[in-house]
C-alpha cells in the first residue's frame, strides 16, 4: 500500500514475533499458502474483475521495467503494486488449502494468518484494502466443491464486510452475521439486508459485555437454527480498544469470548469445522495479543 499505510507486512511479524514469544506457534501445523486456482476465485468474483485485476499486476510490472510508476490506485486508501496480485492469490489460496485441509479431518480448525485482507472485495469491484474475497471464495468452494448444504460466515471486524455481504447476499446456503461500528467506512449493513444476513451495527465507543449481550441476542439463535456444516471468519481485531482505525472497546478476552462462542455451534452442528482468515487490526501490539487469544481458543490451549 507505500510507506505508513496501516494495512502493512509489518500486521503479519507482529503476529509472528507474538505467537514465537508466546510458544503458542510450537503448537500449531503450519503451512505455506498455495497460489488460488483462478476457476475457484471465479466461484466469488466475476470474470472481469478478476482479469482486471492480473491485467493491472501485468502492466505496473512492464511500467516498473520502463520507469514509470511502481504502484496503481484503486481508491483514495487503497493501491497495489507489481506483487499485490500475487499477495492476494496466496491469502486466497490460504483459504481454500485450509477448507480442504478441514473438511478432510487433517485440522479440526484453521487460521490463515494472510494479507492483503478481503471482506470489502465485492464480486466486481477491490476497495478497502481488499482486492480479493477470501471468506467469500472459501465459503462457495466448499458448498460447490466439496458438496457442503449450509456454511456460516462470522465477521467480526470493525467494519462491515460489503464486499462478503454483495457476493453471499440472498444464498440460501449461507449465513453470515456480522457486528460493525456504525456510521462507520463503508458505510453499509443497515439497508435492507437479504434474508440470509444478520447484521448487527453498534455506535462508537460501545464496550465489550455490550457486543457480547448482542452477539448472545441476535447471532447465537439465528446460528443454532440454521445448522451450518462449516464455519468460516472474517477475523478483524481493528475493534480493540487500542486500534485508532475504529472507536470500539473490545480487548483480548472479548475476542476469546465471540472464539468460545464460534466453537460451541461449531461442536454442536459442524464437527468443530472452522476456518477462520485475518481482516482488520492495524495497531500492531493489540493486533498480535488479540491473534493470540483467538488462536488460543481455537487450538485448546
Amino acid at each position: 500500500m507505500g510507506s505508513g499505510h496501516p494495512e502493512c507486512p509489518e500486521r503479519l511479524d507482529a503476529i509472528e514475533d507474538r505467537l514465537l514469544v508466546t510458544g503458542v506457534g510450537d503448537a500449531l501445523d503450519r503451512r505455506e499458502a498455495p497460489f488460488a486456482p483462478v476457476g475457484d476465485i471465479e466461484l466469488a468474483h466475476g470474470r472481469m474483475h478478476v482479469a482486471a485485476m492480473r491485467g493491472m499486476s501485468d502492466q505496473l510490472a512492464e511500467d516498473i521495467l520502463a520507469g514509470g510508476p511502481d504502484r496503481a490506485q484503486i481508491d483514495p486508501d487503497t493501491s497495489m503494486n507489481a506483487h499485490t496480485w500475487t499477495a492476494a492469490l496466496r491469502a486466497a489460496g490460504a483459504a481454500l488449502s485450509a477448507t480442504d485441509a478441514v473438511i478432510a479431518g487433517e485440522l479440526e480448525n484453521a487460521f490463515c494468518a494472510v494479507r492483503p485482507p478481503g471482506h470489502h472485495a465485492c464480486r466486481d469491484k477491490a476497495m478497502g484494502f481488499c482486492f480479493l474475497n477470501n471468506v467469500a471464495i472459501a465459503a462457495r468452494y466448499a458448498l460447490e466443491r466439496h458438496g457442503l448444504q449450509r456454511v456460516a460466515v462470522v465477521d467480526f471486524d470493525v467494519h462491515h464486510g460489503n464486499g462478503t455481504e454483495d457476493i453471499l447476499a440472498g444464498d440460501e446456503r449461507v449465513l453470515m452475521v456480522g457486528i460493525f461500528q456504525h456510521p462507520f467506512y463503508p458505510y453499509s449493513g443497515t439497508e435492507q439486508p437479504a434474508a440470509n444476513m444478520v447484521n448487527v451495527p453498534v455506535p462508537a465507543y460501545t464496550r465489550g459485555m455490550d457486543i457480547r449481550e448482542l452477539i448472545e441476542a441476535s447471532w447465537m439463535p439465528r446460528l443454532e437454527a440454521f445448522r451450518p456444516e462449516m464455519i468460516f471468519v472474517s477475523a478483524g481485531f481493528d475493534a480493540h480498544r487500542e486500534d485508532d482505525l475504529g472507536q470500539l472497546g473490545l480487548t483480548e478476552a472479548d475476542y476469546s469470548w465471540i472464539t468460545s462462542r464460534i466453537k460451541d455451534v461449531a461442536r454442536r452442528h459442524a464437527g468443530g469445522r472452522i476456518v477462520s482468515c485475518l481482516e482488520g487490526g492495524y495497531n500492531l501490539s493489540a493486533l498480535a495479543r488479540s491473534v493470540e487469544a483467538h488462536i488460543r481458543e481455537l487450538a485448546d490451549l
